[in-house]
């Protein structure tokens, strides 16, 4: 049993993709975060959210009305030229962070080995015998 909206699916509509672009903006650091009252760029985030969008764009090919054809379209094209913008100022990421997203996102194939250092062995020398004692 579905809970009654006050809302018509277009206003519903409208807000999931307002609150999915508002998002990638504070990611792409146009915008402060609310949370924060901060400029805060996070750009693996922001490419997540707008392949969000494209994702449902595409799915929804056929089923939204001119309005939000037109509206979604202009939205994505404005996220995508701002991210490649953002992209080519570089990355957001420390360089340990760098070292992890890459090696997260690397077939294993790729990722090289890394050889354990070699110990020498080591012998415990026998504690020597006092001499005339057996």
């Amino acid at each position: 049993m579905p809970l009654e909206s006050k809302f018509t699916e277009e206003q519903l509509f409208d807000n999931l993709i307002s609150s999915l672009v508002h998002t990638v903006w504070i990611s792409l650091g146009k915008i402060k975060n609310p949370m924060t009252d901060k400029i805060e760029r996070n750009l693996f985030a922001a490419s997540m959210n707008i392949d969000m969008l494209d994702m449902l764009y595409k799915r929804m090919d056929g089923n939204l009305s001119e309005h939000e054809e037109t509206y979604v379209s202009r939205v994505l094209s404005e996220l995508k030229m701002n991210y490649i913008e953002e992209k080519k100022i570089g990355d957001d990421l420390p360089d340990d962070d760098k070292k992890t997203e890459e090696s997260e996102t690397k077939p294993k194939s790729e990722e090289k080995t890394k050889k354990k250092p070699v110990r020498k062995k080591t012998t415990k020398k026998a504690a020597a015998k006092p001499k005339g004692k057996k």
